[in-house]
């Protein structure tokens, strides 16, 4: 049962709760530092000052939010990685702060545009450190133009408050409502998770505060005046703080300064109100006619709660909501969650559907300008931390300046300090961005999945996180997962074909480069050898080239002669005596256009300075034109000829002794080629349509298995995006993911990229494993996850999020060759799934550590 919210002082009754602007935020459900995203738009409001010593100013007042977005459907291009932080740049229109400030090169006048509690804090930060400082916010709504909703702040953010402003601390700390619980509700089940600690309060209340505490420090609030243009601001005052939002027109006037990357989203939404307090965070699924839809709705006071809806954009256009008005909208929304409400109604004050849009600047500073809060940077409401960054950006700025002798070395040093964080941020909000979006994949789980699946979407929430937050709820999930008692999820057993795993780890596929004229040497022994004894399930070769022009380097290994295939056996035949019940896998393939280079450490992708042998490929482009050779295109004789060099390596494989063979037709190789539109670029059978791309790979997939013995299984390692435009989409991938299992394949090893040099990869923790996700989702195919997996906490949460039935690690066992031993000597199981080999038993507890 779900606790019932407290409140950690009263709570004045609030008015009529309003509806925040379009681009304001809810919490991450799953992380107790959630928080709402600052003022999103530059007509963010401010509450009613009339209590306040704060002079009014007469002024227009300027035209309301922006209107709903109206557009067709938009793709989601990859979030930028952004570049590291770069000095402000001098501006001619700017007076240099040495020559106004008292203090060498602190900022004596500050202009603050946006009364949002970005720039609010902001404001009253730099006027506490310096009281003599003249600092001027200006508000282009007036005072009583609000828009209430709840702001979550963390611990962590209310700790950087407390140090820095004690007395806007308490005044918070006595507002705070909170509460532990988390509410899935889905399919008629309500499933609760508890532990997570939120704490939040009215966007109106905080604004009364910070209003009040400007007032209180003698902070010149300007309502109801549009600010002066930032390059005006700037020749008169040391330090212009752009708070403006989302719609910044600072950063709008000098985008070829921020340099800005804006990405508009695929759902909708809106941002209402309830008239009452949910008891926990609530997330609620609505399986309509017209598609899926999501509420998100948590308690902000003792009377009133934030209410978001959300869907795809096709969703919104067939259930007609392109067509009603603000009120309509509202009503509908309550009708639709009727359930979650009670059968009370939403409210909503200037609320208009929106897509959500992600904000990245290559510089947040220009000359005495700076941006902050959603001006520089904005994170998916999911995950809710808008207002918690655009407060920690305030604390960081003040503390900078007020740090540094000069405004250039504290603005480069507030960006050195936040940029980092924000990035971080960014990543776990794209992360859950998707998942909403792809939320329709999702919906067939079963209710204590589905919870387990949505709590960790942002990937910041874990297996072990949770374990700590909610033992009961973790331990429910993972006995539906199927867990023995005391046995963590990696360490089920999982079956392909007639092979069973005793553990759910693989070792990736690793490029040695160390091979004679194609024969595995002592190394590949020792290498493959070491991992198998390290307790993983299945440990793979390294790309096994079928033919000598089919090799990346000169030191690739092969199976084209018999002499490659006994020096294989002998390997197998270590690692199935030496570690019994280690599978070992092999995986075929051919470089294609990317062959006839020199080893990694010698040159990546670069040609052989000598000795180059010709390339075959899907169509005559080479990888780098004018540093790669132009490969020849295959003619129906080369097709051939390379379906039989696989089959003939296959059978290699068979009698080397291999449990489990891979084909290769990832990372731009030569079935990768034919796969990709960018690299196929034939006009006959064998290009053009997906179908036409997909023939010779299953060609050579067929050719392989009918050699391949028949219980033993076959998977096929595939790029389920380019990261280019053009290129492989997720929708490509899942069709290559049910043509491969049609034909046979036991499973899906899910990669992405390398087709391209110019791709530009979404890096991060388990950066891939969402095409993984989605193909298992939707075809019901096994898959293998890859991709920056590199903690076994993140191992366990892939499995029992359904995410994928595998996870195979490459670097984490290159700096352990015993990772899976060591990862359940951390977790303290001891079972068959991890058997330490007898000669290393008396190392299977962690040392001990420290003085004795």
């Amino acid at each position: 049962m779900a606790r019932p919210l407290a409140m950690a002082a009263p709570t004045p009754a609030a008015p009529t709760p309003a509806v925040s602007t379009p681009d304001a935020a809810t919490p991450d459900a799953a992380t107790p530092d959630a928080a709402t995203p600052d003022a999103a738009t530059p007509d963010a409001a401010t509450p009613d000052a009339a209590t306040l010593a704060v002079p009014t100013p007469a002024g227009p007042t300027p035209a309301g939010p922006t209107p709903a977005v109206s557009t067709p459907a938009v793709s989601t291009p990859a979030v930028p990685t952004p570049t590291a932080p770069t000095p402000a740049a001098p501006t001619p229109d700017a007076i240099s702060p040495d020559a106004i400030s008292p203090v060498a090169g602190r900022p004596a006048r500050i202009a603050v545009i946006g009364g949002g509690p970005g720039g609010l804090y902001a404001a009253a930060l730099l006027k506490r450190l310096d009281p003599a400082r003249e600092v001027t916010v200006w508000e282009r709504n007036a005072p009583s133009d609000t828009f209430g909703f709840g702001v979550v702040l963390s611990d962590e953010t209310l700790g950087g408050i407390r140090d820095a402003d004690p007395v806007v601390y308490e005044a918070l700390r006595r507002e705070l409502v909170r509460w532990d619980d988390i509410d899935v509700v889905h399919r008629g089940h309500r499933t609760t998770s508890t532990g997570h600690g939120f704490a939040a309060l009215g966007r109106r209340r905080l604004l009364e505060l910070l209003h009040a505490r400007c007032a209180e420090l003698g902070v010149r609030l300007r309502f109801r005046t549009e600010a002066p243009p930032a390059a005006e601001l700037a020749a008169t005052h040391d330090l212009v703080v752009a708070a403006d939002g989302v719609h910044s027109h600072t950063r709008e006037a000098h985008a070829d300064h921020f340099r800005p990357t804006i990405t508009t989203h695929r759902c909708r939404y809106i941002w209402l109100a309830a008239g009452f307090p949910f008891d926990a965070f609530r997330f609620e699924i609505a399986e309509t006619e017209h598609g899926v839809m999501q509420l998100h709705a948590y308690p902000f006071s003792a009377d009133s709660s934030t209410v978001i809806v959300e869907m795809r954009e096709e969703v919104w256009w067939a259930a007609g909501f392109h067509e009603l008005d603000e009120a309509e909208s509202t009503a509908r929304c309550a009708k639709i969650f009727a359930e979650a409400l009670g059968g009370r109604e939403l409210r909503s004050h200037r609320s208009a559907w929106n897509a959500f849009r992600t904000v990245v600047n290559e510089h947040w500073s220009y000359g005495n300008t700076v941006l902050i809060g959603d001006a520089a940077h904005t994170a998916h409401f999911s995950i809710g931390s808008g207002t918690k960054l655009a407060v920690e950006d305030a604390l960081a700025l003040a503390r900078q300046v007020g740090e540094h002798p000069t405004l250039a070395e504290a603005l480069t040093a507030y960006e050195a300090e936040r940029r980092p964080v924000v990035a971080s941020t960014q990543r776990a909000a794209a992360a859950s961005l998707r998942w909403f979006e792809e939320l329709a994949g999702h919906v067939d789980r079963a209710p204590r999945r589905f919870a387990f699946d949505l709590l960790t979407r942002s990937r910041r929430v874990t297996h072990a996180n949770l374990r700590l937050r909610d033992p009961a709820f973790t331990a429910a999930v993972e006995r539906d997962f199927g867990c023995p008692p005391g046995t963590p999820p990696m360490f089920t057993s999982f079956r392909l074909r007639g092979l069973t795993l005793r553990n759910r780890v693989v070792v990736s596929p690793m490029d040695l480069y160390v091979a004679e004229d194609g024969v595995p040497g002592d190394f590949h022994l020792v290498h493959l050898g070491a991992r198998a004894l390290g307790g993983a399930g299945l440990v793979m070769t390294e790309m096994v080239c079928v033919s000598p022009e089919g090799r990346i380097t000169p030191g690739c290994s092969g199976l084209w002669t018999d002499e490659q295939a006994d020096a294989w056996a002998r390997i197998a035949a270590f690692v199935h005596t030496q570690a019994p019940g280690t599978a070992l896998g092999v995986q075929l393939g051919h470089s294609g256009r990317k062959g006839s280079t020199r080893r990694m450490w010698e040159g990546i992708d670069r040609p052989l300075p000598e000795g180059n042998w010709p390339l075959v490929a899907a169509s005559p482009l080479p990888y780098r034109p004018g540093v790669n050779q132009t490969p020849r295109a295959l003619d129906r004789a080369g097709l051939a000829a390379v379906r039989e060099e696989f089959a003939a390596a296959a059978r290699r494989a068979a009698r080397s002794g291999f449990d489990l063979l891979e084909l290769h037709a990832a990372h731009g190789y030569l079935l990768s080629g034919f796969l990709s539109p960018l690299t196929n670029h034939r006009t006959d059978a064998y290009g053009g349509s997906l179908e036409g791309r997909l023939r010779f790979p299953l060609e050579v997939f067929d050719a392989v298995r009918e050699v391949w013995p028949e219980d033993r299984p076959m998977t096929v390692r595939i790029s389920a995006t380019d990261w280019a435009p053009g290129g492989t989409t997720p929708e490509d991938a899942v069709a290559f993911a049910r043509a491969f299992a049609a034909h046979g394949a036991d499973a899906i090893d899910v990669s992405t990229g390398q087709v391209v040099p110019d791709e530009t990869p979404e890096y991060g923790r388990s950066y891939q494993t969402p095409y993984a996700d989605r193909i298992r989702n939707e075809t019901g195919v096994p898959v293998v996850a890859v991709g920056a997996v590199s903690s076994w906490d993140d191992v366990n949460s892939l499995l029992l999020a359904g995410r994928a039935d595998l996870c195979a690690l490459a670097r984490p066992h290159l700096y352990d060759p015993h990772w899976t031993l060591h990862a359940a000597a951390e977790q303290n199981y001891q079972g068959p799934a991890a058997p330490w080999p007898a000669p290393y038993r008396a190392g299977s507890r962690r040392p001990p550590t420290g003085k004795a």
